[in-house]
């Protein structure tokens, strides 16, 4: 099994205290992919906005052990990390979005989210005309109010217990493959694959299994509301990811507005990692 890749991250930053969690999913991974992490902050035209708001890179990596205590920025470089930091300063907030997306060709975007409000309306109308245009791109959504499975004070990665909802339509392999890729680039040893399926046990569809040494799967069917089950199973097995397929030919988010998985993303108390699937 060929694993995806990670090398190319975007992550759209407000500079805001919330979107702390996101930004440091972004960057762990791009870190383990040694890869390559770019950062964007769109400004009002009459936003003040500078360089030294975004967080800093090397601050964080050397609170991680990654690099020495007064590094330069060769130093990041050395780890295997490429960063790069844009303001754009516009009234147009998508268009400056779908700018950088259509340059950068990211393999998987990082968004903050409120759950509150689901993706809510400046969310949909600022991303998902975007995102749609490179329907490649995976797209992590870390809740504001969730640490998640990259713990912001250390680095390390707590991530051994995921989620993977499977159903015939779409076909929920694209996303196991997606878990079992991430969780590679982590270098996870010991992970738990659950997947589950809403209804008759004799309906769910079968997905091939990573065998990866220390990985271990189970597949349970619960019949129901999808919706609470997916949650509900989440909650119950402590999951540190779920891991949702989706179809759509319009880009991911634009095929998740009023969605199962949009619902999903509302009441999760962990990241939600959404995989486009063509078609």
């Amino acid at each position: 099994m060929k694993p995806l890749p990670f090398q190319r991250v975007f992550h759209p930053t407000d500079f805001s205290e919330g979107d702390q969690h996101a930004f440091e999913h972004a960057l762990r991974i791009a870190l383990a992919a040694r890869g390559e992490l770019n950062l964007l902050h769109v400004a009002d035209r009459d936003e003040t906005a500078d360089w030294t708001d975004f967080p800093s890179l090397r601050a964080i990596l050397e609170a991680w052990g990654v690099v020495p205590k007064g590094s330069r920025h060769a130093d990041v470089a050395t780890a295997g990390l490429r960063a790069r930091k844009v303001i754009r300063q516009t009234d147009g907030v998508g268009a400056a979005i779908a700018a950088t997306v259509a340059d950068d060709h990211p393999d998987l975007v990082v968004l903050a989210t409120h759950q509150r409000t689901g993706l809510g309306r400046w969310l949909y109308q600022a991303i998902a005309e975007p995102i749609a245009r490179e329907s490649r791109a995976m797209t992590l959504f870390v809740p504001r109010r969730v640490l998640g499975f990259v713990r912001g004070d250390t680095g390390r990665i707590a991530l051994g217990t995921i989620l993977v909802p499977v159903d015939r339509e779409p076909h929920a392999q694209p996303a196991v493959d997606a878990a079992a890729a991430l969780a590679r680039t982590l270098g996870c040893k010991e992970v738990h694959f659950i997947f589950l399926h809403v209804g008759p046990e004799s309906d769910a569809p079968r997905v091939q299994a990573p065998t990866d040494p220390g990985w271990t799967s189970e597949t349970e069917s619960w019949e129901g509301a999808v919706v609470e089950h997916i949650l509900d199973a989440a909650e119950a097995n402590e999951a540190d990811l779920i891991v949702m397929a989706k179809r759509g030919q319009r880009g991911v988010l634009d095929a998740l507005r009023g969605s199962t998985t949009e619902r999903v993303l509302r009441g999760a108390r962990c990241p939600v990692l959404v995989v486009p699937v063509p078609g």
